[in-house]
């Protein structure tokens, strides 16, 4: 089994539990690929191997990886999937962080759930992805987010005004903050701070959020992922902020942004025993009663 791994810095309290990870996968005949900024942090801190193959982009990490294991939060899952990209390789969240909704195994857990994989005791949770269209082709062809599209002002001064259409239909002139597209996954993220539901993953929507809007009869929208989403911003200032999950770029006036559903999806792995709702309980404190 070829297993790509990835990350960024390691807290020292997590260092064991990574080494844990790797001894398991050499004692089980596994090829381990590493991340190459990652291998040389590792390689500082831990008994790695020597001759390890390392990749350093989506070229690099051949299609024929099995398994895609990410180390860290949230945030270190989302990167993944600029190098892991279409091409269906399955990833598998390790929380090294705090709250993991998407890396949603848990350090202490790392040891049962690496033993589960490779007895191959998972399944694969299919996630849609919005895409972005613009002119400029601003994100170039890595267009594309798991969790969400925002739109915020660069500066603290003033609001923004954010035109918004679905399928050539207006729906309304947001003055607000910002705005956000969250997709399915995304809707556990930024949007639910705004205020948005929360969204089962396999639910075909979108939920369109506004940022602080100052009009407070306006609330979150759920649509359809076949519907085509067209924005245009206004405002006093000539620099705004586009978002792509950590991803930002800077957006000019009256630039129009063409949202739409993804062509394809990101496979997360999930062990047998993991489900949407488990995960909510367990980490928002969904429903906490004592009476319970």
């Amino acid at each position: 089994m070829k297993i790509a791994l990835y990350g960024k810095n390691i807290h020292p309290d997590a260092l064991s539990y990574v080494q844990e990870l790797i001894d398991k996968l050499i004692a089980a005949n596994s090829e381990i690929l590493f991340y190459e900024p990652f291998y040389r942090v590792l390689s500082q801190q831990l008994a790695c191997p020597t001759d390890a193959l390392v990749f350093g982009d989506a070229i690099s990490l051949a299609k024929k990886t099995d398994l895609f294991i990410s180390l860290g939060g949230d945030g270190t899952l989302l990167d993944t999937l600029t190098l892991v990209k279409d091409s269906g390789i399955p990833i598998m969240g390790i929380n090294l962080g705090r709250m993991g909704f998407l890396s949603s195994i848990s350090k202490t857990e790392l040891s049962v759930a690496i033993g589960q994989v490779l007895a191959g005791e998972f399944v694969i949770d299919a996630r849609s992805l919005l895409s972005l269209e613009t002119p400029q082709h601003i994100f170039g062809d890595l267009n594309f987010a798991l969790n969400e599209l925002t739109i915020n002002k660069k500066d603290t001064t003033s609001m923004i005004l954010v035109h918004v259409w679905v399928d050539d239909k207006f729906l309304h002139s947001y003055w607000a903050d910002g705005l956000i597209i969250a997709t399915p996954t995304g809707s556990t993220a930024y949007s639910l701070s705004c205020n948005g539901p929360i969204i089962t993953p396999e639910s075909a929507n979108f939920v369109i959020t506004p940022i602080a809007t100052h009009n407070l009869t306006v609330r979150p929208v759920v649509i359809p992922d076949n519907s085509t989403i067209r924005i245009r911003v206004e405002g006093r200032e000539n620099k705004y902020l586009v978002s792509l999950d950590s991803r930002s770029a800077i957006l000019t006036p009256n630039t129009d942004l063409v949202v739409k559903k993804a062509e394809f999806k990101v496979n997360l792995l999930q062990l047998k025993d993991q489900y949407f709702f488990r995960t909510i309980r367990e980490k928002l404190s969904w429903g906490k009663d004592i009476r319970n």
